[in-house]
């Protein structure tokens, strides 16, 4: 690369700043939250390389000593294998820098890193493993890696076969993996023994790298050998070639914890999904299987001096490297390397020392050579110069390429999470295989022989923690961790591992949200909702397989049946973009659609109850617990309202049960099954049983508004009881928990007052709440365990009692009222309590209601002479009692609205007390009482509150109609019963009439008649009828009346005017024509008595024609009557025969036939009348005009005589005959005088 330009190299200052700029971290801090140190790029034009130093554990750099010539490196100097932060790993290692990767080195930098894997980077490895990958092309040796696939990222390990069959033949583990390798790739296995060439290489170097250290210090004396043990064995391998395989992973049932790792015990709520980060730092208790006892825990720890984020070309990879780096004066940062001068460096050498150089961000090499372990020479080479030495010269765009398609390779390959690949290339060949050792393992029907499996699934885990734990991630991510989870899951043993499994069980349930409708992120890509892996196979795109001949399988059959791809030659990897077409990776599987509600939670509690499954199973005193089988169902006792005592035994049952609430609040604990508080199953079971009562309470709710209320009361049961199994388990109850109880208090009161309202339903509603489905079971026997779940049974009984429902309703909502006295959750959830106490109110009203209506049953079917019944003036208590305490609960909320209604119905029940106290005794002697007078006043009294409450009618139009039109009716009934059973015995005349009279005119006036509405009809009938019986008071007065002239004008100008009124109001409606031309008759009743007290006859005629007009202007009325018999005639089945059978409610036959005589006398008497008078002034005056009237009176009168005297003439003729009198009379003019 002699033609580099922006070779880092050239500007010493800037990998002065790479280093400088790293805060000095200690071993325990493995994990920088953020990027530190500089980037450096090296590599030119041809190839783009930079470095990000995440985390490093080197001292600041200091200077190598630069060894004198003809120093003899065989002799060990003084420090030799003394511990050095400078050398690191390199450095104390007995026999100097291994190369040897550890086996799950990778793990312990993802396990550092979380962040970073399954989203930003390609590969996790130890920069061993990646110039290993990148020199197949160039080298003969054999490669054996161990490949994981987290989300996007793979992680590279070294697979030592040679070890692990050594293992094998001492323990029998692998031995499935050695009887494959012998079978399909050497049959002749051997463990290869190190020369002794190799062991004198290590020793020379590892005192040369000890001399080059000791330059700034003082010779340090050879330890002893019990010095050396020290170190060695604190916390660094003793030898990495040693043994360093694990034995197949196992871990005790009961992981511990650590505290610092996981926020669970104080905050049950928040989703501490990461119980106790299992392997987060993994101790030698959790692990003790895990590694040979000289190595403990130490196969899943960061070892590694520096943690670095390197991207080649656009290949991000996290790579651990030990390089020691020295520094200081003219050369910032430069890598040391000892050569053998009679030995020229090779390509592969030239390789490792480029990529080693680009990965630790050096742009220079110091190189030392000696000849027979004697220092002959230093020599400086810059990074960018090592391509083009001599005998080493290689492209540096070659080994991009390399890079690039074995990174594609692998991705299209290894497509399976929590599945281990191997990556072979058998020493001298050129073909290199993928195996899938998982399901190569699971033939041999032991998982467990796969020692990675627990690091895989410990990360799959972490991994999905990280991405759960970020508040602001996006919903798009949930499928991928679900992916995480349920791999995580499959790869674990439920009986080893409960902790975890119960974990990610309770994530996977976190992961839906119960409470709103799940939004499908991505329209337009089809919804995998069944995968459990990442990738579904038809994401898989092979399109270049048959072109490349890179996937197809091998020409040996042999190989097709067990490797996953294989590459023929390692001259392909050379081949610019030979895989690229799959290189990018493709997206996660997406997150399961849920059409509803019920499919959400049911897929939640079908998590909830695997969690508590691992729980329970991993509790010890299994034989301390009472037997239940879960396939039994749990017997549900349904007892009446009369064996449990009635109201006064709900009233007992809600005392104990607040008075358990308040106890809860000093932290009491009882646990059946002997769980320690405190323990991970302990916070575990907490957080399962409230997931689940989260997702009982919303299919509750969820069935409430399909209008299933018996599967509503079914799911809230056993939502309250999971809730009443977490209050015995709970050591400190929140206020957030307290407020889900009352909430689904408060659900379950709306569902026993919709059974309540729903009765005729019943037995639909009892076999859904019968029902229970296996899961619902399985989960109530997990409960069982831990309490009897009878705390809140007095809540959710089904009964078939109507007043036992309306109360159970009742105390729900009062229990969820003093629930939110706790721990001042009023003012916190200030929506919450406003909803609980309308509901209140509102159960009152309910209940009051009930009470007033069984009263007024109980009223009717008295009888009339009977004083009031006890057990009615015990429901009125009841029911007023009710109606206080309602309107007191809406006050508090300031709903004037509702306290209005309630106040209108407490008006309502006084007037059922007053109806109650009409006089006793026979109906001929009857008058109004004191007492109803007094209930119809109080009744006024409510309903006047009532509108106070409004204040103006636009608050609530309905309402404030509804409260005027119950007023008017109270003062109306008032002013109706005082006129016709008139309190003579107690009061005068004249005060009883003006008693009746104010009362009428109160009622008029919150009779409102000009508005346009549903009511306007009834409005203007009762005003009519009020009017009408003003003025027949009046008319009554004044015929019985003496003396007083004043008086007796007064009344008869207010009889005329309210006649007048009535008539006017009667004209609007089309249903009263009876009482129309009642009205018209009374007011020609009254011309005739006002006729009587006249002497002149001009006044007399005056007064006849006026009653003649009124006459004709019953007209309209006949007309109306006639319009209805004739509809009744024209209707089937309508009988002449048959008058009681009338279909109009409006009109009554008999009534009709009544008025019809009465009509027809008055008419025939009145005309008789005018016929005399005008005769007689005829006789004195001659007047044409008069002449007409009396011939048209004398023909009408004729033709009435006639018609009334014909018997047989059907009451449609008599109406026909009158109606064609009365256009005779208009048009003879008899009106106009």
């Amino acid at each position: 690369m002699g033609d580099s330009k922006e070779a880092g190299a050239e500007s010493p200052p800037a990998g002065a700043a790479a280093r400088g700029g790293l805060s000095l971290l200690s071993q325990g801090e493995s994990e920088e939250p953020s990027a530190q140190g500089s980037a450096l790029f090296l590599g030119g034009n041809e190839v783009k390389s930079r470095a990000v130093v995440k985390y490093s554990s080197a001292p600041p750099r200091t200077a190598f000593a630069r060894l004198e010539e003809k120093t003899d490196l065989k002799l060990p100097p003084a420090n030799w294998l003394r511990e050095s932060a400078k050398l690191g790993p390199a450095g104390t290692t007995i026999l100097g820098n291994s190369k040897k990767s550890k086996p799950f080195s990778s793990f312990g930098m993802a396990y550092d890193f979380i962040d970073s894997v399954g989203n930003d980077v390609d590969v996790v490895s130890d920069s061993e493993n990646i110039k290993k990958l990148l020199k197949i092309p160039y080298s003969k040796s054999h490669v054996s890696m161990a490949v994981h696939r987290i989300g996007r990222t793979l992680l590279l390990d070294e697979l030592d076969i040679q070890e692990l069959f050594m293992r094998s033949s001492q323990t029998g583990d692998w031995t499935w993996l050695k009887e494959f390798y012998q079978r399909l790739i050497d049959q002749k296995w051997q463990r290869k023994k190190k020369s002794k060439e190799h062991w004198y290489q290590k020793a020379i170097l590892s005192k040369f790298l000890y001399y080059s250290i000791n330059g700034d210090g003082a010779a340090q004396p050879v330890p002893s050998a019990a010095e050396q043990q020290g170190p060695s064995s604190s916390h660094q391998a003793t030898d990495s070639d040693g043994a360093s395989w694990p034995a197949p992973f196992e871990m005790p049932s009961s992981v511990s914890e650590d505290p610092s790792a996981s926020s669970q015990g104080s905050e049950p709520l928040e989703p501490s999904y990461i119980v106790g980060h299992v392997a987060s730092a993994p101790k030698e208790q959790n692990l003790t299987t895990l590694f040979n006892d000289g190595e403990n825990s130490q196969g899943l720890k960061n070892d590694f001096v520096r943690n670095i984020l390197w991207t080649f070309e656009d290949i991000h990879m996290l790579v651990g490297s030990n390089m020691p780096i020295f520094g200081g004066g003219r050369y910032p940062a430069v890598s040391l390397r000892l050569r053998d001068n009679n030995k020229p460096i090779n390509v592969l050498t030239g390789i490792d020392y480029w990529l080693d150089n680009l990965i630790c961000n050096v742009p220079e090499l110091v190189m030392c050579f000696h000849v027979n372990g004697i220092v002959q020479k230093y020599e400086m080479i810059k990074t960018e110069e090592i391509p083009n030495l001599e005998n080493s010269n290689f492209s540096t765009k070659v080994i991009k390429d390399i890079a690039q398609n074995i990174l594609s390779f692998l991705k299209s390959n290894c497509t399976k999470e929590g599945h281990t690949y191997w990556l072979f290339k058998a020493s001298g060949s050129d073909i290199v295989k993928l195996y899938d050792l998982t399901t190569l393992c699971e033939e041999t029907e032991d998982k467990y022989q796969n020692p990675f499996t627990m690091p895989v699934a410990i990360l799959l885990y972490k991994v999905a923690c990280n991405m759960m734990m970020k508040k602001n991630q996006n919903k798009k991510h949930y499928g991928t961790i679900r992916t995480l989870l349920l791999n995580c899951v499959k790869l674990l043993d439920k009986s080893r591992h409960p902790q975890i499994i119960a974990s990610a069980n309770y994530m996977l349930s976190e992961l839906f949200q119960l409470d709103e409708p799940k939004k499908e992120e991505s329209s337009e890509s089809p919804l995998n909702e069944n995968s459990d892996e990442s990738y579904s196979e038809e994401e898989e795109e092979l399109a270049d397989s048959d072109e490349n001949g890179s996937y197809g399988t091998g020409s040996d059959p042999s190989d097709d049946n067990k490797a996953v791809a294989i590459i023929k030659s390692v001259g392909e990897l050379s081949v610019p973009e030979k895989y690229k077409s799959i290189h990018q990776i493709r997206p996660s599987c997406t997150f399961p659609v849920c059409h509803d509600t019920e499919e959400r939670c049911r897929l939640v509690l079908s998590y909830v109850l695997e969690g508590l499954k691992s729980v329970d199973s991993s509790i010890k005193k299994e034989s301390d617990l009472p037997a239940a089988d879960p396939n039994t169902p749990i017997p549900l006792k349904y007892e009446d309202e009369s064996t449990r005592g009635g109201p006064e035994g709900l009233e007992k049952q809600m005392a104990l049960f607040l008075d358990k609430m308040g106890s809860l609040q000093k932290g009491n604990y009882s646990s059946q099954s002997g769980m320690i508080p405190g323990s991970w199953q302990h916070k575990m079971k907490l957080q399962l049983i409230l997931k689940s009562s989260k997702a009982y309470y919303v299919l509750s709710d969820a069935a409430m508004s399909l209008q299933k209320y018996g599967r509503a009361l079914r799911y809230i049961k056993l939502a309250l009881q999971s809730h009443d199994t977490y209050c015995c388990l709970c050591t400190n109850m929140l206020s957030e928990v307290l407020l889900f109880l009352s909430q689904y208090l408060t659900l379950c009161g709306d569902i026993q007052l919709m059974l309540a309202q729903n009765a005729n339903n019943r037995a639909a509603h009892l076999e859904e709440f019968n029902y229970q489905t296996k899961e619902d079971q399985e989960i109530l026997h997990s409960l069982h365990r831990e309490s009897p779940c009878q705390g809140f049974a007095w809540a959710t009984d089904l009964s078939t009692d109507l007043e036992s429902q309306l109360s159970v309703s009742c105390k729900c909502y009062e229990a969820a009222n003093e629930i939110l006295q706790f721990s001042d959750l009023k003012s916190q959830n200030p929506e919450h309590y406003v909803q609980v106490l309308k509901r209140m109110g509102n159960i009152r009203n309910e209940i009051g209601v009930f009470y007033m209506n069984q009263a007024a049953a109980l009223q009717s079917e008295r009888v009339v002479s009977k004083s009031v019944s006890t057990a009615e003036q015990q429901l009125w208590k009841k029911s007023f009692s009710c109606f206080e305490k309602g309107i007191h609960n809406f006050e508090s909320i300031d709903d004037a609205t509702n306290a209005a209604l309630l106040l209108c119905n407490t008006g309502r029940l006084m007037r059922i007390c007053a109806q109650a106290h009409c006089g006793a005794g026979d109906e001929f002697k009857r008058e109004f009482s004191p007492e109803e007078g007094l209930y119809y006043n109080k009744a006024v009294d409510y309903y006047l509150k009532a509108l106070r409450s409004l204040g103006t009618r636009d608050i609530h139009p309905a309402v404030w109609d509804s409260v005027n039109w119950e007023l008017s009716t109270t003062y109306f009934t008032m002013a109706t019963l005082q006129q016709d059973y008139a309190p003579l015995s107690r009061k005068a005349q004249e005060q009883i009439e003006k008693e009746v009279s104010e009362a009428m005119m109160k009622s008029l006036k919150h009779c409102d008649v000009d508005s346009v509405s549903a009511r306007q009809p009834l409005c203007q009938y009762r005003a009519a009828t009020i009017h009408h019986r003003l003025a027949s008071m009046y008319h009554s007065c004044l015929r019985n009346q003496v003396g007083d002239e004043h008086l007796r004008k007064q009344h008869r100008v207010l009889a005329d005017l309210h006649y007048s009124k009535a008539v006017k109001l009667f004209q609007l409606l089309k249903d009263a024509p009876c009482e129309l031309l009642r009205v018209q008759l009374e007011r020609v009743a009254f011309a005739e008595f006002q006729m009587t007290s006249q002497n002149s006859n001009v006044g007399k005629l005056k007064t006849l024609s006026g009653a003649l007009d009124i006459m004709v202007r019953t007209k309209h009325a006949f007309q109306l009557i006639r319009k209805e018999l004739v509809e009744e005639f024209d209707q089937p089945k309508s009988d002449e025969s048959a008058p009681a059978a009338d279909p109009s409610p409006g009109l009554s036959r008999e009534e009709v036939i009544k008025l019809l005589s009465i009509f027809e006398s008055r008419l025939s008497f009145l005309l008789l009348q005018s016929i005399k008078l005008l005769s007689s002034t005829k006789k004195k005056t001659s007047n044409t005009e008069e002449d007409v009237v009396l011939k048209t009176n004398k023909q009408i009168y004729s033709q009435l005589l006639r018609a009334t005297a014909n018997r047989n003439s059907t009451l449609l003729e008599r109406i026909d005959v009158l109606i064609q009198l009365l256009d005779q009379l208009a048009r003879g003019g008899s009106g106009g005088q």
